[in-house]
């Protein structure tokens, strides 16, 4: 709850500086005060677009003036209410440079990391991290149809499904394209098993019986389903690296921006003694 008044008032403190040093034209029309603080004109310039009907921004100018009087009572209350032992000056100066220090960091990372992560680097990644990529449900690559049972030649698809034959195979496809409601035939592609499960029958396929469905063709009151299992792995086993690759590949990029940053501050450290700009006197 302090964390989250302590933003508050320095958001304020910041955004309101803003808004209220710069000295306003005479000419320049009031839309709202509260207490000490007043809304001109002048800070809603650019939030018109062109070509905005008078009518338009009439509204436009309201919806802002109802928010700014909220925004300015929230601040008005929070500065009423500042702990005694809560240093407001300390807190800005903390801020700004976070916000300053963070930018840069942004800025280092833009121009200087290397975003390109090898096969063979997240190979070696993967396999020295093994455990940090237990499953933590079952997975599996399966082949799945399911289409509406009013749905025409359901025989030819049953054919399709049989055969070894690649032009068939091609056929099943854009069948399925046209009439199928889920159809999966990318048998590389790994796949969570509850979201599979989901899409058949209740009960049809449970973690504890996977191994004796490899295949299945069934029917309920609304659809006709085609199941083909090629490779389960359960729960706390270790996935195929190209289940995680995205995981892995993340991991290793923050890995090396924090290895950039940290390297940045020592090149900055040592660059700096040697300049003599550094002085420690707990030494």
């Amino acid at each position: 709850m302090f964390h989250r008044f302590t933003t508050i008032v320095i958001l304020s403190i910041i955004l309101g500086a803003c808004q209220w040093i710069a000295p306003k034209p005479e000419d320049d029309k009031a839309l709202a005060q509260v207490h000490n603080k007043t809304l001109y004109l002048s800070e809603l310039e650019g939030m018109f677009p062109e070509g905005t009907t008078g009518a338009d921004s009439s509204l436009i100018i309201n919806a802002f003036v109802s928010r700014w009087v909220r925004e300015a009572l929230l601040l008005n209350e929070a500065e009423r209410n500042i702990p005694t032992d809560l240093n407001i000056d300390k807190l800005v100066r903390d801020y700004r440079a976070s916000l300053i220090k963070h930018n840069y960091e942004q800025v280092l990372v833009q121009q200087l990391l290397d975003s390109v992560v090898t096969q063979q680097e997240l190979q070696a990644f993967f396999d020295a991290h093994r455990e940090q990529f237990k499953l933590e449900a079952p997975i599996l690559r399966c082949y799945l149809i399911k289409t509406p049972l009013d749905a025409p030649n359901l025989q030819q698809l049953n054919k399709w499904w049989t055969s070894n034959n690649s032009r068939d195979f091609a056929e099943m496809v854009q069948y399925c394209n046209t009439y199928s409601t889920v159809h999966l035939l990318e048998d590389s592609t790994w796949y969570d098993f509850d979201k599979i499960a989901l899409q058949l029958p209740r009960e049809t396929l449970t973690a504890d019986q996977i191994d004796g469905n490899k295949t299945m063709q069934l029917r309920d009151g609304k659809f006709h389903y085609l199941f083909r299992l090629f490779e389960y792995r359960s729960k706390n086993e270790t996935p195929p690296l190209t289940y995680v690759e995205d995981q892995a590949r993340k991991l290793i990029l923050y890995r090396r921006k924090l290895k950039l940053l940290e390297d940045t501050k020592e090149e900055l450290f040592e660059r700096e003694m040697r300049s003599n700009n550094i002085q420690i006197y707990t030494q």
